[in-house]
């Protein structure tokens, strides 16, 4: 039986990876991207292949837009059987989305709690249902619980792992609420990768960017840890990769009084956006 995977970020470096792999051998893909040109493109491969792709355009650092891709996914596709979150978008300069969130934090953190929930019906209709929030677990930044946004002091690089952070205490709490259903919530580090390298960059960071290209391991190299773990999700409620290797969840890294925290602040925020 065909089965149906949602994928953010899909259009570039991993994400695109993975959609290429999944329609390859029969698949359906909904693929989710800000760039029509490239969504087109990924269309267009999968022409002749034994599985389908649809794109989907959406700026996903927008609440109101994360909120109606979710429900008319939930209309199309009642069933879903995997997730995997890549969108990010770097920015050397910190920006504000017209909801007037930081975008690291709305796209990187908020997106992915939208779609990690909303999809939550659809994937508890699969078999062996998971997600895959591909945001790099276990990297030790500080969480600035007065600034999660990153106001103060701006800086490109840590504004992105203060987020991932975020996402790692996202599948804690996650994992908390529903892991007695059948969704499995695995945080995944691909390592040093060649991705699409998407964002807005100073010189120096660009320099840098350059040099990461010539020396990391190309995306597809990422795709067979994560379609393992689609296909063969691990039996605990929450799991942390890094590529093929377990981490454990110990330390405060993980910690579930953390994640209720970040739960809480998170909902007020989200409410005052509904309201």
């Amino acid at each position: 039986m065909t089965k149906t995977y949602v994928i953010t970020g899909a259009t570039d470096g991993i994400g695109a990876a993975v959609a290429r792999e999944l329609f390859t051998r029969g698949d359906h893909v909904v693929a989710l991207g800000t760039n029509p040109a490239k969504g087109a493109a990924l269309v267009r491969a999968a022409e002749g292949a034994p599985g389908t792709v649809e794109f989907v355009q959406a700026d996903l650092s927008l609440v109101a837009t994360s909120r109606r891709v979710v429900a008319s996914i939930l209309r199309d596709h009642p069933r879903v059987d995997g997730l995997v979150l890549c969108a990010r978008h770097f920015r050397s300069y910190r920006s504000v989305t017209a909801e007037g969130f930081e975008d690291n934090f709305a796209l990187f953190y908020l997106s992915r709690l939208l779609f990690g929930y909303g999809l939550r019906p659809a994937l508890e209709r699969a078999d062996r249902p998971v997600i895959v929030n591909v945001a790099g677990p276990g990297h030790d930044t500080p969480v600035t619980w007065d600034d999660l946004q990153s106001a103060r002091d701006y800086d490109g690089v840590r504004a992105m792992f203060l987020s991932g952070r975020l996402d790692d205490l996202l599948g804690v709490e996650f994992a908390r609420r529903h892991g007695d259903g059948p969704v499995r919530y695995v945080l995944f580090h691909p390592g040093t990768t060649a991705t699409g390298f998407v964002g807005e960059f100073d010189p120096a960071t660009a320099a840098f960017v350059e040099q990461q290209k010539a020396l990391a391991k190309p995306a597809t190299e990422v795709v067979p840890p994560i379609v393992r773990l689609l296909d063969d999700p691990p039996a605990a409620p929450l799991t942390a990769y890094t590529m093929y290797r377990e981490l454990p969840l110990t330390g405060g890294l993980f910690s579930p009084a953390d994640a209720r925290r970040l739960a809480e602040i998170t909902g007020q925020l989200l409410d005052a956006v509904r309201g």
